[in-house]
């Protein structure tokens, strides 16, 4: 069926689409080619990295790397840590965007375009890091898990994706669940909400990454090592690579039978794995809900 649809084209039809197809593998090259470098040298011998020898296939394959940083109660402490934030965040993001986003997305709702235009404002100016420091600060969560949750709990630009999906909706649906009586909340949990699993998916993948992903919120708010993030933890591992000499709770003669950039490129294996498994399973979501949500303006 593809070939008889590629004959029935024309000339510069053909030409377009080998264009794109092309391009796309090369974009897909130049993407996968440096990852599989990565992967390669976290999983070779010290004396093929430091020779060179390893390009896109490990040479001498050992797991020493990755043994090396987990050996540290810090690194499952880190781990536990990221994972509470990371999934408490994000649902807790995703429930406060739709309940800003569906009263939003109401024509009707009184003031809605000063409560836009505030929101909108946030995205091109915000406080600052002083400002904000000092208000975790006065609010004492230095040190509390919840700095890191709260400042990224309303994103303005996820805000207005679901927003607009609500108001892409059609109408006549709500207004049909109001005749038989539901209210709003219920009209939302119960018709508006599973409807809308595209655009949740969707958001809430891009909340996972920014959570997963948050490390200069817990530079300035997180001193304690029992509160260390799991991108923390993986800069510290990275620094005894460079500097065994180092106190950072890691056995620093090991990194004498490995070459730095191993140990350096399997930190950043592990800080990829969590979201390579999640957006699979988000994926099909992925797409048609940013669409769907940037349809409307």
């Amino acid at each position: 069926m593809h070939r008889e649809n590629m004959k029935n084209k024309s000339l510069s039809d053909k030409v377009l689409i080998v264009t794109c197809y092309s391009f796309l593998i090369l974009l897909g090259i130049t993407i996968i080619i440096p990852v599989m470098n990565l992967i390669a040298v976290s999983l070779s011998t010290q004396s093929s990295v430091v020779s060179g020898q390893v390009y896109i296939f490990p040479k001498g394959f050992h797991i020493e790397a990755y043994k090396y940083i987990m050996q540290s109660k810090q690194f499952y402490s880190s781990l536990y840590v990221s994972l509470f934030v990371t999934g408490a965040g994000s649902i807790l993001a995703v429930i406060c965007s739709i309940l800003v986003a569906y009263p939003l997305s109401k024509r009707k709702l009184p003031g809605r375009k000063w409560l836009l235009l505030l929101f909108v404002f946030t995205m091109m100016f915000s406080g600052g890091i002083i400002p904000s420091y000092l208000l975790i600060q006065n609010l004492n969560l230095i040190n509390s898990v919840w700095s890191l949750i709260l400042p990224q709990m309303i994103n303005v630009y996820n805000l207005l994706i679901i927003k607009n999906y609500f108001e892409a909706m059609n109408e006549s649906i709500e207004e049909s669940a109001k005749i038989d009586g539901a209210g709003q909340l219920r009209v939302l949990f119960s018709i508006v909400l599973p409807m809308a699993k595209p655009v949740i998916a969707t958001v809430f993948m891009f909340f996972v990454v920014g959570y997963w992903n948050n490390y200069f919120d817990a530079k300035m708010y997180i001193t304690k090592r029992n509160l260390m993030l799991i991108q923390q933890y993986l800069q510290t591992v990275i620094f005894e690579a460079k500097d065994p000499t180092g106190d950072f709770a890691l056995n620093a003669s090991s990194t004498l039978q490995m070459a730095p950039q191993t140990i350096i490129n399997a930190t950043v294996v592990y800080a990829m794995v969590p979201m390579v498994i999640l957006y699979p399973l988000l994926q099909k979501f992925f797409e048609k809900g940013t669409m769907i949500g940037s349809v409307k303006g």
